[in-house]
């Protein structure tokens, strides 16, 4: 792990760190005071490059940082943090973005499961459309932006109400055809990730992704627990709790929604963020074969024969083909 900067420290002559907010094997995420505007604060994302990479395969990933960098500067929209600057100082690269003040939505699930209560469904649809608005705009984006790590944690609600999508960590810019040693691709959050995103390759990668970390993340906020992996859901699906068994509260309605966007084939989620909107708020029902479900149960012969370990490498092998052919269709 890279030795953090330190407090009081001064990047490019102004930024100046104030302390970690965030922690990860490439890097930190620092609160820093920007000493050029007086009162503003900015968070620094810091990426340092596996130095046992070739020398071009170096270059080739801190090109693709720059590129992708450039790229989220020129959004602009309310639910994001605003990227501002990116820049080297040695073998680490920065990129600085908007600090977003307030809670994350993991904090409030917390809150809300110790008083034994769940949060109420309008509020959260209330934060699901202003996640939809942030993802359609990443999505609408030439080549479009899939974000690869929606969860609780990384949505903050400021003291104004107004959701923000932060930590642009995992972001992958989808150009068509081409094969990136990019820094910012990374496997997502287990509890969230779909089957097509294990394992870190972006190859079967698309908005769908996010389309099931979105109904993923909606299950947490709605029931008080993560949903179970992708991977378990593979190889138990009997075992897979739906919304409305946990939270007898939420709509049936939502839950349609929510299971259609957790569907483990990607053919089978909506096609868009507009269509997942839609089925939320009633606008267009799921399709009639939407289950709890949604798996081809192996082999009984597997199921009897195969230490577990072994099994899961089975399962996420044959999904990764049955993705593979559906791309080459």
């Amino acid at each position: 792990m890279p030795v953090p900067l330190k407090t009081g420290e001064v990047l490019r002559g102004r930024y100046k760190i104030a302390g970690i907010i965030g922690q990860g094997g490439m890097g930190s995420i620092y609160l820093a005071e920007d000493t050029r505007l007086e009162g503003r604060q900015c968070a620094l994302k810091e990426v340092e490059h596996d130095r046992s990479l070739p020398p071009d395969l170096l270059q080739e990933a801190r090109d693709q940082f720059f590129r992708e960098a450039s790229i989220l500067a020129r959004l602009d929209h309310p639910n994001l943090p605003k990227v501002s600057d990116y820049f080297s100082i040695g073998v680490r690269d920065y990129l600085v973005m908007d600090y977003v003040p307030g809670n994350d939505l993991r904090t409030l699930i917390i809150e809300t499961r110790q008083k034994g209560q769940f949060l109420d469904e309008e509020l959260v649809l209330g934060w699901a459309s202003q996640l939809a608005d942030a993802l359609e705009h990443l999505h609408s984006q030439n080549p479009p932006i899939v974000h690869r790590d929606i969860k609780p944690s990384n949505l903050k609600v400021t003291p104004a109400g107004l959701l923000k999508l932060v930590d642009f960590g995992l972001v992958k810019v989808l150009a068509p055809g081409e094969v990136t040693i990019t820094i910012l691709q990374g496997q997502g959050t287990a509890l969230y990730t779909p089957i097509e995103q294990y394992g870190g390759d972006s190859s079967h990668t698309d908005v769908r992704s996010d389309i099931y970390a979105f109904g993923a993340t909606l299950y947490h906020l709605l029931t008080n627990q993560p949903p179970a992996e992708a991977r378990t859901r593979f190889l138990s699906p009997d075992d897979f709790l739906t919304p409305r068994q946990v939270n007898p509260s939420i709509s049936l309605r939502c839950e349609r929604a929510i299971l259609w966007a957790m569907s483990l084939h990607p053919n089978d989620r909506p096609e868009s963020i507009s269509q997942l909107r839609k089925s939320l708020f009633g606008d267009m029902p799921p399709p009639a074969r939407v289950n709890r479900t949604e798996s081809t149960p192996l082999p009984a012969r597997l199921l009897s024969s195969r230490p577990d370990g072994l099994l899961l490498w089975v399962a996420l092998g044959i999904t990764g083909l049955t993705l593979l052919l559906t791309l080459l269709q």
